[in-house]
């Protein structure tokens, strides 16, 4: 974040007039988080035999309420540190540390940002570094540290039951790197712009229902339309979920990637009882081309999962998943999941393709004790894909703990 953010900010912060809502409201808190990445692809032809390595990360959050009078002002900070505890030339590449592979790397790298906010009634303009989540910019957090997106967004509830949300961003700070980057990468592509933007409205229809249109584009790149629809319904003690979504994408401006066409159709069911759930996805690609988004965020799609996303141009997945909630039987703290995807229908070398992963996801965060918030879990995946991704046996043990400091 550039420094004549902080100047104004500081300047609010310290000198101005405050109300209590800019104390009481606010939200301290420091996040350490222990990761170990260890991905082995298993094809005999495989570039690198493996990766693994092992980081700790360190963020350090600060989000404050609003001044008093019409127009509310507050300040956010944001402190990131991911440092290497072990990797080696060899066995480098997993996306925990700096790009450049192994001990010629460097030893840690950091993040300082900041985000300044006004408000005017339930309407929120704030500037600095983000961490999205949206359907057309879901940043992902897959790794030791979010990346963080640069740049301006404007959030309004003013209209009942209707969210308005628009936003342009002009620069990204990569999840494995240190300072700010110019250029938006377009995953799928590997072409580069310098503005994203977006608009999106969510309108809550019932108090189970919600329907969103959203629009994003990056410049001389793409052009992605998304209609979503949510439903949540309760019934006695089964609870019922349906998350659905078509995305519309093109090219944009100067068409750096070339013609675009791909429409996407995603759904995803859920239900769940008495501790058990059941997921079934679907996802469906339309059109000459694979669907476009942006470097170290999630497509916001029914069957993009640990390490697959089944989004290339043509191809059809499908999804079961169980989710097991052990507080039921007496063990509160402890959940468990697996899920299957298969995909089909994509061509490889004039050929047709398929691919599949298996996940296998057990978590347990400690509920008493000195140890109380400390949360362990277990990543496991599986994939064999025609594709070049090949096959691939993946373990991710992650430890985590937030210390609450106000």
């Amino acid at each position: 974040m550039h420094k004549t953010l902080f100047a104004p900010a500081l300047a609010l912060a310290f000198c101005g007039p405050l109300h209590a809502d800019f104390i009481d409201d606010s939200d301290v808190s420091l996040t350490a988080r222990n990761f170990y990445f260890s991905r082995d692809f298993r094809q005999s032809a495989a570039v690198q035999s493996k990766r693994e390595e092992w980081a700790q990360g360190l963020m350090f959050k600060a989000v404050s309420g609003y001044t008093q009078g019409t127009v509310g002002f507050g300040l956010d900070l944001y402190a990131a540190l991911g440092i290497k505890l072990d990797s080696s030339d060899a066995r480098g590449g997993t996306g925990l540390l700096p790009s450049t592979f192994g001990n010629s790397g460097p030893d840690q790298f950091s993040d300082l940002s900041g985000v300044f906010k006004a408000k005017l009634s339930k309407t929120e303009l704030k500037v600095g570094g983000f961490i999205p989540k949206s359907p057309v910019l879901l940043s992902s957090d897959a790794r030791l540290l979010p990346p963080l997106f640069n740049g301006m967004t404007l959030l309004s509830k003013d209209i009942t039951n209707l969210t308005v949300d628009a936003g342009q961003f002009n620069s990204v700070n990569y999840r494995n790197s240190s300072g700010n980057h110019d250029d938006f990468i377009a995953a799928n592509y590997g072409v580069s712009s310098d503005r994203f933007r977006y608009l999106g409205l969510d309108y809550q229809a019932t108090k189970a229902i919600t329907a969103s249109a959203w629009r994003a584009e990056l410049r001389d790149v793409y052009r992605q339309d998304f209609i979503g629809l949510q439903v949540n319904h309760s019934a006695g003690d089964w609870r019922l979920a349906a998350n659905l979504g078509y995305f519309d994408s093109s090219e944009l401006g100067s068409q750096r990637a070339g013609n675009i066409d791909n429409r996407l159709v995603s759904g995803l069911l859920s239900v769940s009882h008495s501790g058990h759930g059941l997921k079934i996805g679907y996802q469906d690609n339309h059109g000459r081309s694979a669907f476009p988004y942006l470097q170290d965020t999630d497509p916001n799609t029914a069957n993009a999962i640990q390490i697959l996303e089944f989004t290339r141009a043509d191809e059809r997945s499908w999804q079961v998943r169980y989710d097991l909630d052990f507080s039921t039987f007496g063990v509160p703290g402890l959940t468990f999941f697996t899920r299957y995807v298969r995909g089909d229908g994509y061509q490889v070398a004039g050929q047709n393709g398929k691919e599949w992963e298996r996940d296998i996801d057990l978590s347990y965060v400690i509920q008493s004790g000195s140890l109380k918030g400390l949360g362990l879990r277990w990543r496991n995946a599986m994939v064999r894909s025609d594709t070049s991704v090949g096959d691939i046996d993946e373990n991710r043990l992650i430890l985590s703990y937030t210390l609450p400091l106000r």
